[in-house]
């Protein structure tokens, strides 16, 4: 018992610099999760949340027998599954990338210019392509669509060019992120191994295959899975700020996030708006336990849990 309290007494400065961050995830992150019960029922504001009349999973029917939902879901999944792909092998390429350059002022250079865009807003992004894309000044119809002398596209109102040109723009904006994180975890990497590797005759290329990418596994398994637990849930502000929220694209813009919020916006319908929320939450929790599921088969080391 006494040596239990001398270990409390011990941790104690911990607990109490721990306590505010605590505090901050009960109160950000499980204190709302009693609205969850809005999903569930026909919200009045006069009657408030726990007052509201009980409809059971109409919410649900609603969001999903939507003519829509098939498109929004369909959108949501492809583009997250395209965003995961490409940022994890840019990322991988770029950190590989830096760990080959010696130059410290040239390695800052390179760090700060593919960190930049992941810092900058939503808004300054859609501002930065629309002056890429707009019909009249666009860079791409006044500096090289017009000088090969071909006609001016309205991109706002082709819905086929987007799902190029919004993974283009998620991964300018993304991959930097990811790049650092990988970059960490290449430089330490003991140097012992690759140079018994150059003693043994491996190229540059083997190197990278055997050792870097060795190491990098649980890392890029760790970010896989953070990032199919979102799966269902996409970027608000790519989606709807960079787009315009031009009508003309929504067959190939629309996600579960664009059109709960222009429902919402519409329609006022908070509990449609919070059943989308514990539907995407709850296939996002049961993504994150298969593929967890499915590495500890593979490779039971690297799994989460």
């Amino acid at each position: 018992m006494k040596r239990k309290g001398r270990t409390i007494k011990k941790l104690l400065p911990l607990y109490i610099m721990a306590l505010p961050g605590l505090l901050y995830l009960f109160i950000n992150n499980y204190l709302p999760l009693s609205g969850l019960v809005v999903a569930f029922k026909n919200f009045d504001y006069a009657k408030g949340i726990y007052h509201s009349d009980w409809i059971g999973f109409k919410n649900f029917e609603f969001l999903f027998k939507n003519s829509a939902a098939v498109v929004i879901t369909r959108n949501t999944i492809l583009y997250n599954l395209a965003f995961i792909a490409i940022n994890t092998v840019t990322g991988i390429v770029v950190a590989i990338l830096l760990n080959e350059v010696t130059s410290r002022k040239a390695l800052k250079f390179y760090q700060t210019v593919i960190l930049l865009p992941y810092l900058f807003s939503m808004i300054i992004i859609s501002y930065l392509v629309f002056s890429f894309l707009s019909t009249d000044v666009g860079f791409l119809n006044k500096s090289i669509l017009e000088p090969l002398g071909k006609a001016p596209v309205s991109w706002y109102n082709e819905a086929k060019y987007w799902p190029a040109i919004l993974p283009v723009v998620n991964t300018w904006k993304s991959f930097g992120f990811q790049a650092i994180i990988f970059y960490a975890s290449v430089i330490s990497i003991d140097q012992s191994y690759y140079e018994a590797a150059q003693l043994d005759g491996a190229g540059k290329l083997q190197q990278i295959f055997y050792i870097t990418l060795s190491f990098l596994k649980p890392v890029v398994i760790m970010m896989t899975l953070l990032a199919v637990g979102k799966i269902f849930y996409s970027d608000f502000g790519l989606f709807y700020q960079v787009t315009q929220n031009s009508g003309a694209i929504f067959s190939t813009t629309n996600t579960i996030d664009t059109y709960v919020y222009r429902a919402l916006t519409q329609m006022g319908d908070v509990g449609m708006a919070a059943a989308a929320g514990v539907y995407q939450s709850a296939v996002g929790f049961l993504l994150v336990l298969a593929v967890n599921m499915a590495v500890r088969k593979i490779s039971p080391e690297n799994a989460l849990f």
